[in-house]
């Protein structure tokens, strides 16, 4: 039987460093992955904080100016002749 030797061939090296590769990128996919969710979630704290700043300006407005009730139009009733 032989036994295996402790020499690396260039098959094995070139595996190793791909593998280094692409741990290497998996890491720095993962860290744009979650500067991206970070970003979004920002974005969307932002997006509220002004729709919730807008609605209660048009909720005081509102308030303020309430609308004119509106009047039924009254309706004739024609005799049948």
């Amino acid at each position: 039987m032989s036994k295996p030797t402790k020499d690396a061939s260039p098959d094995s090296a070139l595996k190793l460093k791909r593998r280094q590769d692409q741990a290497r990128d998996g890491l720095k996919a993962a860290a744009e992955y979650e500067a991206a969710a970070v970003a979004l979630r920002a974005r969307t704290a932002k997006l509220r904080e002004q729709r919730l700043v807008r609605e209660a300006a048009d909720a005081a407005e509102a308030a303020a100016n309430p609308p004119e009730p509106v009047k039924k139009k009254s309706k004739a009733k024609k005799k049948a002749e």
